[in-house]
């Protein structure tokens, strides 16, 4: 893999500066090429990663499962919001049958040997009980960033549904260790706060916090790192995902990893969720029922 090796045409986005394109041309040092091989392994590593670590979900609030504003409001134990939050994901997981969706990745690295930069648009459609089928829209930027990390997150999310992976990577008591926080009141809203602690080391795992809503015991916001460094060379990866409610859905609304790899470069990923067309809830005749969603 050679990661600054992928030089367009000059004037197309992505293309090297004149001293990067002699840097380049230098081919005969070893030392050079394998620096290279190895950046874009740690970066490839830390954005899979990063992004594995809460892969995106959609999670529904099934109907009339809404609490009441007094209960919803009274004290609970770490026990009792980790209880609910693991009964309502399950609830969401099995009620929801289809949703369709854009995403769009942006990737900025900044550092030796030189800066690169690329974004793509996918159109995303999901099937229960684990099917996605991804569609590129457009690209832009370094091939090599959209070959090597964009395709390699859509292939490790295809992945992910595996139920080995699923049963790994949960959240609940058997994978994190748990700690409620003060609360908070965001928009009207009471949010759980919870510190969590993964009871294993797992590249797949995280420590942070969450913030769980009050009523809908959904994730709303997920703030941490990986559990376990991805690689010696990234000095630290920063992860946060926020969620936000369509309707009676919660879908993934944004998605932010910042890498700082040890030889001085910095890498920063994005997924923009947007565009949520369409919902496909099971009903009890199981029927497709499908609702238009309103931004």
């Amino acid at each position: 893999m050679q990661f600054w090796a992928d030089y367009q045409r000059p004037g197309s986005m992505g293309s090297p500066a004149r001293g990067e394109m002699r840097a380049a041309k230098k081919t005969s040092n070893p030392l050079l090429a394998a620096g290279r091989q190895l950046l874009l392994a740690l970066l490839l590593l830390a954005c899979v990663s990063a992004s594995q670590v809460h892969a995106a979900a959609a999670e529904r609030s099934p109907s009339g499962a809404g609490s009441s504003p007094a209960k919803a409001l009274k004290a609970l134990t770490t026990q009792e919001v980790v209880e609910h939050l693991v009964r309502r994901n399950l609830e969401r997981a099995r009620s929801l049958e289809a949703f369709e969706g854009t995403r769009v990745y942006k990737l900025d690295y900044r550092g030796f040997p030189g800066s690169r930069n690329a974004e793509m648009t996918v159109d995303v459609k999901y099937r229960r009980p684990g099917t996605k089928q991804f569609t590129i829209l457009s690209s832009s930027g370094s091939k090599l960033m959209i070959d090597k990390v964009f395709k390699k997150l859509l292939q490790s999310e295809g992945e992910a549904f595996d139920e080995e992976n699923q049963r790994r990577t949960a959240l609940n008591n058997d994978n994190y260790r748990f700690e409620l926080l003060p609360s908070e009141m965001v928009s009207g809203r009471k949010l759980y706060t919870l510190s969590v602690e993964p009871r294993v080391p797992s590249k797949f795992l995280y420590r942070g916090k969450i913030w769980v809503d009050g009523q809908d015991f959904a994730v709303v916001r997920i703030v941490g790192e990986p559990a376990k460094n991805p690689s010696f060379w990234t000095k630290d990866v920063r992860i946060e995902q926020v969620y936000s409610k369509v309707n009676e859905f919660w879908l993934p609304a944004t998605n932010r990893s910042a890498t700082t790899v040890r030889l001085g470069g910095h890498a920063n990923l994005s997924i923009d969720y947007i565009n949520y067309r369409s919902i496909v809830p099971e009903t009890p005749a199981k029927t497709m029922n499908a609702m238009t969603l309103r931004p």
